[in-house]
């Protein structure tokens, strides 16, 4: 989702880009990795590339979340330095912070508390890698940067059944009450959770600014700057497929962590805006779940 995001706005202005598939570039494999940066000779590169997923796939797939986000992480940053690239940007995330953080999470609250534990593997992955980039710059000087998206959502999402992020998770559930014309639809949680929802196009631009315009070795957040719970999302998302039944929140279930709105005065000062309102960005994904639908539905299966 990221990466196809990042590469339409980039290939739009002025980039030439690089996109190789997994069956061009295996990043699990160092050697290709190498060879691949050493013909290549980016100037840039944008680590985007991971194991994702929401909390029943974090909880239950831990070991391969964290074995393969740090193998990856760690095949191209090493790989990087060696071939001498100019500037590397790496996507970490927000759930990074502790379970318990202040509010907004600014920068420097990273491990100052506890982490979630139902997507702890996930986090200390990209902790690793957050640790990797200041390193590398501490000990060679590397232009290497680490960002903090907040949650994510938006054309080309994952909606997998049991693996998808709360936003697309919400769409599959929404949509297929309406087709099967369902009277309710269950929820996982109490609806309380709160979170700060970020449109994949604004996370591209946000990126690429930072590319342009932000070379400093602190760690920087990209977020909206607001948080709705997941009951009013769920609430928004409902009337856009215009769904009357009810909504049923499981508590047995977990929230996950409460709240998670990053503190974003740092790329505001460099003079980054996001462009979508939540609505609008709702809006425009559902669209494109619409068109998708079909393929989306055989993937499930």
């Amino acid at each position: 989702m990221v990466g196809s995001s990042i590469l339409r706005l980039a290939n739009s202005r002025y980039f030439n880009i690089l996109s190789p598939s997994r069956k061009e570039l295996n990043l699990f494999d160092k050697k290709k990795v190498q060879t691949y940066f050493y013909k290549q000779k980016p100037d840039i590169i944008i680590l985007a590339a991971a194991r994702v997923g929401g909390i029943y796939a974090n909880d239950n797939y831990s070991a391969d979340f964290i074995y393969e986000n740090i193998l990856i992480q760690t095949n191209v940053i090493s790989s990087a330095h060696e071939e001498q690239i100019k500037k590397l940007v790496f996507l970490a995330s927000s759930c990074i912070y502790p379970k318990q953080s202040k509010q907004p999470i600014k920068e420097e609250y990273l491990l100052s508390g506890k982490l979630e534990k139902t997507n702890e593997s996930y986090a200390i992955a990209k902790i690793s890698g957050i640790k990797m980039i200041e390193a590398y710059r501490r000990q060679y000087s590397d232009n290497f940067i680490s960002v903090m998206p907040t949650n994510t959502y938006g054309v080309n999402d994952n909606f997998h059944n049991m693996n998808s992020h709360v936003v697309p998770a919400l769409i599959l559930k929404f949509y297929n009450a309406v087709i099967s014309k369902k009277n309710s639809v269950i929820l996982w949680g109490t609806g309380n959770a709160k979170r700060d929802l970020l449109y994949v196009d604004d996370l591209a631009d946000a990126i690429l600014y930072i590319v342009n315009y932000y070379n400093k070795k602190e760690l920087i957040n990209i977020g909206s700057g607001e948080e709705i719970s997941i009951k009013l999302l769920a609430k928004k998302i409902s009337q856009i497929f215009n769904y009357k039944g009810k909504i049923i929140f499981d508590n047995k279930y977990p929230d996950g962590t409460l709240r998670k709105l990053l503190e974003i005065s740092k790329i505001s000062k460099i003079g980054w805006k996001k462009k979508y309102s939540l609505d609008r960005g709702l809006k425009k994904t559902i669209d494109w779940f619409l068109k998708k639908q079909k393929k989306i539905r055989k993937n499930n299966e």
